[in-house]
């Protein structure tokens, strides 16, 4: 009787494990580990999934090195960039719904940004102005060929609104669709595009369209005081000592759950690790989440194919890039584990999350982590994608 009840206990502990869908040993553990021990990073959370069950899940390190608290699966995140794939969604959504097309001149939604001025000539004293050829379209935005460049937000409860009449009284810094310059004043420009046609705030929008569709309940703008309490501290290299000090959150210009605090579709969400699972597995699905439609299979088909043609894009070689997401198009370096046509993004503070579409995997990374001069080039995400391909037997 006694060996029985010992193997009930096993079983109930092996499901246990199961249904808590994590490993806390292997690869992607001793690779995060050697980072943590070298003082690279305070801690992290790591998540790895296939075919739409997450094989991998832990944390690892500490959140909060001062009050020696350890890192926890359900730790929030500052995911900066990695808000943008959220900010292409909203707009394809819009699409599917006949509001609008990409193809769609901006001007078309918002009106103070007709008759833009280009940038002819330029000398430290002078520059001169002339007319663009085209007028920048939507496309141009979601690829960062738009020529629209970065401004400083004017104070910390700017709305969306002011943002981009701001920003439509700059002059372009290149003919719309000849090259790619990275532009966050260009995915606000989308997220108040967003505004105008929905009749709600962003932040509204992708909590009734995505967030609340796909389970996503810790991911926010706006955490509150309950959630902010899980905030992973950011941690940058001392250059003397070369210890990590605590780093501040460089866009936050008032407390994390103020709400009047602007929203910033380039960069300004907080999430999780399982959080972000869900939003990728629904792409991988062709637009579905537990059996509902979230998004057209032509959406996504936009969202993550490359848009840009032959234009050099993006902070590693071989990228290219699709409607907020970037795409992998010759895989190589920190992406020669990825199949052709990984997409995904990351984070000022080397935040990562990829889907392969060919290997139907996700890799999810969640450090915070300031001062690494390319976060998507860091030596922690290609060695946490490489484990995380060997703990998948990927070749």
């Amino acid at each position: 009787m006694q060996s029985f009840h010992r193997i009930v206990l096993q079983l109930l502990t092996i499901a246990t494990l199961a249904g808590s869908q994590a490993q806390t040993s292997g690869p992607v553990t001793s690779a995060i580990d050697s980072f943590i021990e070298a003082q690279e990073i305070s801690g992290a959370v790591t998540l790895v999934a296939r075919h739409g069950e997450i094989v991998h899940l832990e944390a690892n390190g500490d959140a909060d090195i001062t009050d020696n608290r350890q890192m926890k699966r359900d730790n929030l995140f500052w995911i900066a960039s990695m808000t943008k794939p959220f900010t292409g969604a909203a707009i394809l959504l819009l699409q599917d719904q006949g509001k609008l097309s990409t193809d769609d001149l901006v001007e078309q939604h918002l009106s103070e940004f007709t008759d833009l001025w280009l940038i002819d000539q330029k000398s430290p004293n002078e520059q001169s102005l002339k007319r663009p050829t085209r007028k920048i379209t939507l496309k141009d935005l979601l690829t960062h060929t738009s020529g629209v460049p970065n401004i400083s937000i004017p104070r910390a409860h700017s709305t969306l609104g002011e943002v981009v009449s701001l920003v439509s009284q700059q002059p372009l810094q290149f003919e719309p669709g000849s090259r790619w310059s990275y532009s966050n004043t260009g995915m606000d420009t989308l997220g108040h595009i967003v505004e105008v046609i929905s009749g709600q705030s962003f932040d509204e929008f992708l909590n009734a369209q995505f967030f609340k569709p796909l389970g996503m309940r810790h991911t926010s703008f706006h955490p509150s005081k309950r959630q902010s309490s899980r905030l992973a501290k950011t941690y940058q290299k001392d250059k003397e000592t070369g210890a990590l000090t605590e780093a501040e959150i460089h866009i936050l210009k008032a407390p994390l759950w103020d709400r009047q605090r602007t929203v910033r579709p380039a960069g300004g969400l907080f999430s999780t690790a399982e959080d972000l699972f869900r939003f990728y597995q629904m792409v991988l699905n062709r637009g579905t989440w537990k059996g509902n439609r979230i998004l057209s299979k032509a959406a996504i088909q936009e969202l993550t194919t490359t848009q840009t043609g032959e234009i050099k894009t993006g902070f590693t070689d071989g990228m290219s890039w699709g409607l907020g997401f970037q795409v992998v198009k010759e895989p190589q370096g920190v992406t020669a584990m990825l199949s052709p046509g990984t997409f995904g993004h990351g984070g000022a503070y080397a935040t990562q999350s990829w889907a392969d579409p060919v290997h139907q995997s996700i890799y999810i990374l969640m450090i915070q982590r300031r001062g690494f001069p390319n976060g998507d080039n860091s030596p922690v995400r290609k060695a946490f994608q490489q484990a995380a391909t060997e703990l998948l037997e990927i070749q």
